[in-house]
């Protein structure tokens, strides 16, 4: 019977674990998160609020600019004209070829050649370079070349060609400031010597040769290259960009 009865007998329950808590539901800091402008030094915010002020002018001003040089003459463009023609040309130029209706159909080689002052005190001259076939040289098999190889030499000499008359004489401030721009695009290429002399002058010359009709067409055209030489410059500490840097 006593055996029976501890049978029967329930065990006494062991002492309960203790139910977890729930987990909490807000986010827990990150510490790699950006510290918000309000933490930083009231001198840090400031100088944060003034580049960010400086940085919008900016961009308003140049864009107030390039909508000015290509809309239609109006009474600010007719008072601020020539300010505005300085920040723009050359570098912010806008062309719209893209859309002509006519594409180009004469390839265009812009060269250059320096006379130098050899050690012996006796002067010299160079061959004609070709720096249109250096910059194509640098595109071909370029999947991305760059916007000064493509543009650069092609848009200064489109400049010079638009801001000159036949016998070379500059047509206003852009034809003087185009001469200024071939001249430093030149000297960037040559150097302040070349061939072990240094350079005292150059002169610049472009090659136009037709584009040749395609097998299937009956036009004719003559491919002559036919050769605009400008008259000699002489160089100038204006004309060497490493100087004017300085």
């Amino acid at each position: 019977m006593a055996g029976l009865g501890m049978a029967g007998t329930a065990p006494e329950p062991g002492p309960t674990e203790p139910e977890p808590e729930p987990a909490s539901t807000e986010p827990k800091p990150d510490a790699g998160a950006a510290e918000p402008l309000t933490v930083l030094s009231l001198p840090a915010q400031l100088i944060i609020a003034v580049g960010i002020a400086v940085a919008a002018v900016a961009a308003a001003i140049h864009l107030s600019a390039a909508f000015l040089a290509v809309s239609p003459p109006n009474t600010l463009t007719k008072r601020h004209g020539a300010a505005i023609d300085d920040y723009i040309y050359p570098e912010f130029e806008r062309v719209w070829k893209l859309f002509a209706p006519n594409p180009l159909q004469q390839n265009i080689a812009v060269q250059a050649r320096a006379e130098i002052r050899t050690r012996e005190g006796g002067t010299a001259t160079t061959g004609w370079r070709d720096l249109s076939a250096q910059d194509g040289a640098a595109i071909r098999h370029n999947p991305l070349p760059s916007h000064t190889q493509q543009n650069e030499l092609r848009r200064a000499w489109e400049f010079y060609v638009g801001s000159h008359d036949a016998q070379e004489r500059p047509q206003g401030m852009r034809g003087s400031l185009s001469e200024q721009y071939i001249r430093r695009i030149v000297m960037l290429r040559f150097g302040r010597e070349e061939d072990g002399g240094a350079v005292e002058r150059i002169q610049v010359r472009s090659a136009t040769t037709p584009v040749a009709p395609p097998s299937w067409s009956d036009e004719k055209i003559d491919t002559k290259t036919i050769y605009r030489t400008l008259p000699w410059w002489t160089v100038t500490t204006d004309d060497i960009p490493e100087a004017k840097s300085r």
